[in-house]
């Protein structure tokens, strides 16, 4: 089985990108860094360009991986933060799909995933830019899981904080609070929500398609 992973070189990715090298499944990533990880095949990309780079054969799954973190009062953000969100977030993963789709549907057990944010259900502060570009994905699941369906199935997982460079400058700024916010009592790693992307691009989770699975620690349905 061979497998697309777009974004970033470490952390969700890279987790992600290992379990698969396990399994013994082709992996393709496409990012501006190449991770280290020597078994998989880097393409160099910049998610905001225009077009993305061909790619030859049929794949069984593309994960879209590539996030911001634009923590900010409201009045303090301008148009071009709505806009670098959106960009990053949706249209990249927009235009993923319209490179790639036809290669997709191609493969056996076809499988979407993308990423939202627990802060699009749960209503966090500062969170509205990001929040606002990961609805948009969590809407996009949703319609193309309808739209593609029988042929490719289309989820999404919303983290709670998870300890990747992204958010290490917001984790070591409180890092105790913040695990105490959780009901299981720490952040996410990164191994966590990778764990959960493999089963959604694994044959097991066959009869799941159109879902957003919280992976969490508890923070989006539980209160303490």
């Amino acid at each position: 089985m061979r497998f697309l992973i777009i974004g970033g070189s470490y952390g969700i990715s890279e987790a992600i990108a290992r379990r698969l090298i396990t399994k013994n499944y082709e992996v393709i990533t496409l990012c501006r860094t190449a991770p280290s990880i020597p078994e998989v095949t880097h393409i160099s990309c910049d998610v905001n360009s225009e077009s993305f780079p061909d790619i030859n054969d049929d794949l069984n799954g593309i994960v879209y991986c590539p996030g911001t973190l634009n923590l900010k009062p409201f009045k303090q953000l301008k148009i071009e933060d709505f806009q670098r969100d959106l960009e990053i977030n949706f249209l990249g993963a927009v235009r993923a799909v319209k490179s790639y789709l036809s290669l997709l549907q191609g493969g056996h057990s076809a499988s979407l995933l993308f990423f939202s944010t627990v802060a699009v259900q749960k209503g966090m502060p500062f969170h509205t830019s990001t929040a606002a570009a990961k609805g948009a994905v969590e809407g996009m699941t949703r319609s193309l899981a309808a739209e593609l369906s029988p042929q490719v199935r289309v989820n999404c997982i919303a983290p709670s904080l998870t300890e990747t460079p992204l958010a290490s400058s917001l984790i070591d700024r409180g890092k105790d609070s913040l695990v105490q916010r959780h009901p299981l009592k720490r952040l996410g790693a990164p191994n966590d929500i990778a764990a959960m992307a493999e089963f959604l691009l694994s044959g097991e989770s066959e009869w799941i398609t159109g879902q957003v699975f919280g992976v969490d620690g508890g923070i989006s349905t539980l209160s303490l």
